[in-house]
């Protein structure tokens, strides 16, 4: 197997907090792994479509993770080789919320 495509970054605040990490610290072990799974699929195999990776708008991708009975979303950009991990949040809804997208958004223009 060849090495990764990209290489994984967690946005990090001014603070130095990591959202996305944080997020990820608070599941269940087998839901992280599942998730982490997922991004490691994206690193390796980058560009990827449905159903695992849709194109939210441009420079803004999501990772899907399906586990038992819950969506996971993980919101992410790519810059310069790198995927940054900018949002992580449980879909509860059909589309994603619009809060959600803003906080991405936000995170994505601070890189």
């Amino acid at each position: 197997m060849s090495g990764p495509i990209l290489s994984v970054k967690f946005f990090h605040t001014e603070a130095g907090n990591e959202p996305v990490r944080d997020f990820l610290r608070d599941l269940p072990p087998e839901d992280r792994k599942i998730i982490g799974t997922d991004i490691k699929e994206v690193q390796f195999g980058w560009p990827l479509g449905m159903p695992l990776v849709r194109k939210m708008e441009k420079d803004l991708w999501e990772v899907s993770s399906h586990l038992e009975r819950r969506i996971f979303r993980v919101l992410f950009t790519v810059v310069g080789g790198q995927m940054v991990l900018l949002h992580a949040f449980i879909k509860k809804s059909q589309s994603t919320p619009q809060p959600d997208l803003e906080i991405a958004r936000a995170r994505k223009n601070q890189l």
